[in-house]
């Protein structure tokens, strides 16, 4: 028994002054709930390829159960460094220059943490993932939003960038194709940004794990523009394109003095990802480029649903243009976004994420993952109808599909 005595004292008030995920929140909400449809965990429904898991299978029978460098296992950074270099034209020596991490995740901490010291300022996109800004100021720093929305396409601008900038700032993540919106960043914008970064010497994080999981235009890698090579620390890693959430495997590749301090940083705390995890990376480095490509065709296929089933609904939906999520605008029911999730996993047994749950310029939205079946997707979207329709008046809904001013708002999905 713990009696009165007031633990919470002893804890550190920059972690209890953090909210918990609102994304892991409704998860285990749906978790505890029999027939829910789930559209809030960004996780394929796609189970790992077949020679992935098998080269992880003939791993353990061979004896593969032991620590690797903290680096990660060569074979694997020699992959990384083949595959960004067909890929994006931008050159890491395996040696000193990559890092593989426990997923992306980790490599968003050393990230942040090899970098801020207190009271430097870190500017994030919003809305942005959830882990960013808690991560900033656990590091002692300060999260600076520059706030995003549907008129623009939900991406950064260098004029949100020059605006934002202070003597303090130390740096900025960037997060395309974008988590929770989807959108993606237009070339002409990432060198305007690029060079502001140059002339401000800023360096930035370059979360790129949906840059497979891009259905309109081309991906740009940020390290592979002009002068951005060492000033980026650039992220991705196998979850989302491999159907490898579980595995837990990201990398960090850049300049060796930040490799070098984020390396010591993931000694300390992590040591190294599991083995047969990084050699099941090799594997789909090598000869999973194919399963890739389809599962992106079958995600473009859902993608196209899913956003005509916001249309038929009433909820206005940007055209998301990569990762797997839409960011429907829920207003047009009264409703606020922890409202609807909560009333629409309820009523009718959908799980969504509530937009606010990516910051305050989420608010107003909500974020369905397309991951998941094509038959789930028809069903929630069924369902979902059925909750709007209950709050709208009658004909409102059907004749204005873009919405509560019946208007067509730059960026939203028109035709299919």
């Amino acid at each position: 028994m713990t009696g009165s005595k007031d633990w919470q004292r002893y804890i550190n008030p920059l972690v209890l002054g953090i909210p918990s995920s609102g994304i892991r929140r409704f998860f285990d909400l749906a978790s505890e709930m029999k027939n829910v449809i789930s559209l809030g965990v960004g996780e394929p429904d796609f189970v790992t390829p077949w020679h992935i898991r098998e080269a992880c299978m003939y791993s353990l029978e061979r004896g593969y159960t032991m620590y690797t460098s903290n680096n990660g296992l060569l074979e694997l950074r020699e992959e990384i460094a083949r595959d960004l270099g067909d890929t994006y034209r931008v050159t890491y020596n395996p040696l000193n220059e990559i890092l593989v991490t426990v997923g992306v995740s980790e490599g968003v901490d050393l990230a942040l943490r090899t970098l801020l010291q207190p009271g430097d300022e870190v500017l994030i996109p919003a809305p942005s993932y959830v882990s960013y800004a808690p991560c900033v100021t656990l590091a002692g720093a300060s999260p600076v939003y520059l706030k995003t929305s549907v008129e623009n396409g939900f991406q950064v601008t260098a004029e949100m960038v020059d605006k934002a900038v202070t003597p303090k700032t130390k740096a900025m993540i960037l997060c395309y194709p974008n988590n929770p919106t989807g959108a993606t960043i237009d070339r002409h914008n990432l060198l305007e940004i690029c060079e502001l970064a140059r002339s401000h010497d800023l360096i930035i994080i370059s979360d790129e794990i949906y840059d497979k999981l891009t259905y309109v235009g081309e991906h740009t890698c940020v390290a592979s523009l002009p002068g951005m090579r060492d000033r980026t620390i650039l992220l991705n890693g196998f979850s989302k394109s491999y159907a490898m959430t579980g595995w837990r495997v990201g990398y960090a590749a850049g300049n060796s003095d930040f490799i070098a301090v984020m390396k010591k940083i993931h000694q300390y705390t992590a040591l190294c990802a599991p083995i047969t995890a990084q050699i099941a990376a090799v594997e789909a480095l090598r000869n999973g480029r194919q399963g890739m490509k389809n599962m992106v065709e079958q995600y473009g296929r859902r993608r196209r649903l899913i956003l005509q089933g916001f249309k038929e609904a009433g909820l206005p939906c940007f055209e998301p243009r990569g990762a797997f999520y839409a960011f429907p605008d829920i207003s047009v029911t009264g409703l606020s976004s922890e409202e609807f999730a909560q009333q629409l996993l309820q009523e009718e047994k959908v799980a969504v994420v509530p937009g606010n749950a990516f910051g305050e310029q989420g608010e107003g939205y909500i974020r369905c993952a397309y991951a998941a079946s094509v038959e789930d997707i028809t069903e929630a979207l069924r369902r979902m109808n059925s909750f709007v329709k209950r709050r709208v008046s009658r004909g409102k809904i059907i004749t204005a599909p873009f919405g509560k001013a019946e208007q067509k708002k730059e960026g939203y999905c028109q035709v299919l």
